[in-house]
């Protein structure tokens, strides 16, 4: 089967957006017994965010949210060879978090108490083990670390293919090159979309979207306050120090930086927290340099070998670093049969999570995935400000949204 250019006329629900939110989401709505799922994508399935991202996935989370969608997610991605028969490529590669100072090494403690308490393998590491576990870091620079050998990471490029194949492979209708104009409301309740090729009638729409996830919204009537900010990722020529067997995870919660093993070298990600939200896909060489210091001093041998590939994307957020999962909201209150998924930052690593969740919301009104009574749109004033603490485990994202 392949992808569709016209829409049907009637659908039991549309999903908007073929990114790894809406394209997961359409599976598990096929699965629950919905007969005629629409998946609509502006441009190709993962074409955005999606396919440039650095699939780290990890259950780390510092909020019970986190935990529990990270939970969900490693272990959907560790079991998709024997539900789909293809895989995202999921790697348990083992993930540090390290602490530089004593209130570092409090807060993590506490993390792993609640982290623990939810069922997650986790544990704290002291400094000298840390060490021996990470042969290739610099020795010596932490008070110790929390470790989750069960996270890992996915080819991010091999999750468009697994999602593809599985949408396709369910029967669910896929409409690229297809954006999504509108929305159609009788009574507050929704009765279809508009899209470019014409109208679809349906009573249940997802809207999805990543760092597009807000324009989605305005068209649908609806405010969501999420943004899109440039975050950058290299690779590093390959080296025996870079071994998968030498190199864990790493996330340096101080300067934003993560890194994992790829291709025999090393893949790392940065965002800068002091740049303007909005669309950036050009490379920042000047925040890039003043990371790779910081990269040098923690893992030397990336001062001493080249760059293989770099890449800037424009990936989502919000602000509270937290996922939205709820009804959308417009100008009269709740629109019923409408909801709206976003990750915040986390498409990779919260992604069937997030995607499972809003799939029960909008067949049952409940999922069990996790909590999400305090996730939805009305956790925003007016300015797009969340009542929530953010989660502390987060990229430095901007702290506000473009308007």
């Amino acid at each position: 089967m392949a992808p569709v250019t016209t829409v049907p006329r009637t659908a039991d629900v549309v999903v908007v957006g073929g990114g790894t939110i809406g394209a997961w989401a359409a599976w598990f709505l096929r699965r629950s017994g919905l007969d005629e799922v629409v998946l609509l994508e502006r441009e190709t399935l993962g074409q955005g965010a999606s396919s440039r991202a650095a699939g780290m996935v990890r259950a780390q989370g510092g909020t019970e949210a986190a935990v529990r969608l990270g939970m969900f997610s490693r272990e959907f991605y560790a079991g998709q060879q024997d539900l789909l028969g293809i895989d995202s490529g999921f790697v348990a590669q083992g993930y540090f978090m390290p602490c530089f100072t004593d209130p570092e090494v409090e807060q993590a403690r506490r993390r792993i108490e609640m982290q623990r308490a939810l069922g997650l393998e986790v544990r704290w590491v002291g400094s000298d083990e840390l060490d021996a576990m990470n042969p290739s870091m610099a020795p010596g620079q932490t008070l110790g670390s929390s470790y989750a050998p069960g996270d890992g990471y996915i080819d991010p490029p091999r999750n468009v293919l697994a999602y593809t194949a599985a949408v396709l492979g369910a029967g669910v209708r896929v409409c690229e090159r297809t954006a999504f104009t509108g929305l159609l409301v009788e009574g507050g309740r929704v009765s279809g979309v508009r899209t470019s090729a014409g109208e679809v009638a349906t009573p249940r729409v997802v809207l999805t979207g990543g760092p597009g996830l807000a324009a989605v919204g305005r068209a649908a009537g609806v405010r969501i306050p999420a943004g899109g900010a440039r975050h950058q990722v290299v690779v590093t020529e390959a080296h025996p120090d870079f071994a998968p067997e030498r190199l864990p995870m790493v996330f340096d919660l101080a300067s934003g930086i993560y890194w994992r093993p790829c291709e025999g070298g090393v893949l790392w990600g940065m965002s800068n927290p002091e740049e303007a939200p909005g669309e950036a896909t050009e490379f920042d060489t000047r925040y890039f340099e003043l990371m790779r210091r910081r990269m040098a001093a923690l893992l030397p041998t990336t001062g001493k070998v080249g760059l293989r590939k770099t890449w800037a994307a424009t990936i989502d957020f919000t602000p509270d670093h937290l996922p939205i999962l709820g009804p959308a909201i417009g100008p009269d209150g709740p629109i019923e049969g409408a909801f709206v998924a976003a990750a915040g930052g986390h498409g990779m690593m919260w992604g069937p999570g997030v995607s499972q969740a809003v799939a029960d919301l909008t067949v049952s009104g409940t999922t069990d995935v996790l909590d999400v009574s305090d996730l939805g749109l009305d956790r925003f004033d007016e300015h797009g400000r969340s009542r929530l603490e953010p989660d502390p485990i987060a990229l430095p994202f901007p702290e506000v949204t473009q308007r």
